[in-house]
């Protein structure tokens, strides 16, 4: 009697999984598309007023290398005035992989983001 409903558990998961990555993810797609245009819009602009904005650099992991490379590099490109970490849950450890730039009138964002590419910090993008 047990074999006959693990039987029956199994096949159920198994039309389960099929129904599932048969879906179409049109829903999330469509967000995603968006999200992403919207990114992208920001990703590669010249900004025209100075400000702040906050940069997702997933591949820096030390605060003792990592992010003083990211902060000399990014105060190293044009229109940049100063980058500060994000706020860190524990001091000396990078649990939150930001840091905020505050920049002039001209700042690339895109040539900021492909230095940071250059430099071995791949996958870094624009938060806010």
């Amino acid at each position: 009697m047990r074999g006959i409903a693990y039987a029956i558990a199994a096949l159920a998961a198994v039309i389960i999984m099929v129904a599932v990555a048969k879906m179409p993810p049109q829903s999330e797609q469509a967000a995603n598309e968006v999200a992403s245009a919207a990114t992208e819009t920001v990703s590669t602009a010249v900004m025209d007023d100075e400000g702040t904005l906050t940069l997702a650099v997933p591949e820096m992991h030390c605060s003792v290398s990592c992010y003083p490379r990211v902060k000399e590099l990014l105060e190293n490109t044009e229109a940049v005035e100063t980058v500060e970490l994000a706020a860190q849950k524990e001091e000396g450890m990078i649990d939150n992989r930001q840091v905020i730039v505050h920049y002039k009138a001209g700042f690339d964002v895109g040539q900021a983001l492909t230095a940071l590419e250059k430099e071995g910090f791949a996958k870094s993008d624009v938060v806010h």
